[in-house]
């Protein structure tokens, strides 16, 4: 009877995480012909197809599915023991950016788990908006970071998705008004021009009263009753109601928390923070 790989499982790990083969194999350093061969190699062993090819990328089967956080767990549990043995801790630093409505209820679970095993490397976290994460990751300023997206791209992988709506105090009524009020976030993002296609798809003229770079602002406004505004739906309490309908708002997107990587050079590290962000935030 064949043996799993360690190292194929590795592959395996890289090409999931990025979706695709070609993105995998950047990640490990291997061209993609001697990825998509171990990735082979490994389906050859289990006797089953890992992954289903999903436009220019690649999704997990349901036996991938199966597999993954087997592979995890147990590539994690070899890192662990050579760390433990060799007495060599990793050193280094880390660049981590989240989110800031997200950030405060998740940062401390992810830096418990992260500084279990990777106590000595010096973590560096920027806790602000997320609208110019992905440039910091391009300009090599972060070296992951948990942002908010309409269409994630091949190399973010989503964390979860969350609906949006127009709410509403639970005390206003919006829809007897010749001109609508509505909050904005203040930054140009992908969440003002959708809320703004959205109201002007109503037909019913409106006027920004409130702005902000938060959605813990957003959210205060409309409890408050000054304004109507569009969230995510698990930003949601009991204080308010969703009123998009009533005032014949157009349809709104779907917001994506997703995980994006730049050039990475402590891939160990990094890999410890993914599983700690998944770990986090459910995925």
């Amino acid at each position: 009877m064949e043996n799993l790989d360690s190292d194929l499982l590795r592959t395996f790990i890289a090409v999931s995480d990025a979706g695709s083969v070609t993105d995998g194999a950047a990640q490990i350093y291997r061209s993609q012909s001697a990825t998509s061969l171990q990735i082979k190699r490994l389906e050859d062993i289990l006797n089953r197809s890992l992954f289903e090819r999903h436009g220019r990328g690649v999704v997990l089967t349901e036996a991938g599915q199966y597999l993954l956080p087997i592979a995890r767990d147990v590539t994690a549990r070899l890192d662990g023991a050579l760390r433990d043995l060799s007495q060599n801790p990793l050193r280094g630093k880390l660049r981590l950016g989240i989110p800031d409505d997200h950030g405060r209820a998740k940062l401390a679970q992810i830096i418990a788990a992260f500084g279990q095993t990777h106590a000595q490397v010096e973590l560096e976290v920027t806790c602000a908006l997320s609208a110019e994460f992905p440039d910091a990751l391009i300009k090599g300023r972060l070296d992951l970071a948990v942002y908010e997206v309409e269409t994630p791209q091949d190399h973010e992988e989503v964390l979860y998705g969350d609906p949006t709506h127009w709410f509403a105090a639970q005390h206003r009524d919006f829809s007897t008004m010749e001109v609508v009020p509505i909050a904005l976030f203040d930054q140009a993002c992908w969440w003002r021009d959708a809320a703004l296609t959205s109201i002007q798809a109503s037909g019913r003229p409106y006027r920004v009263v409130y702005s902000s770079q938060s959605v813990s602002g957003i959210i205060a406004a409309v409890e408050a009753g000054v304004a109507i505004g569009l969230l995510g739906q698990s930003s949601i309490n009991g204080n308010l109601k969703r009123v998009g309908a009533s005032l014949n708002c157009g349809a709104t997107p779907a917001s994506k928390l997703v995980l994006g990587h730049g050039q990475i050079k402590d891939h160990d590290a990094a890999n410890t923070m993914k599983a700690a962000i998944r770990s986090a935030f459910g995925a």
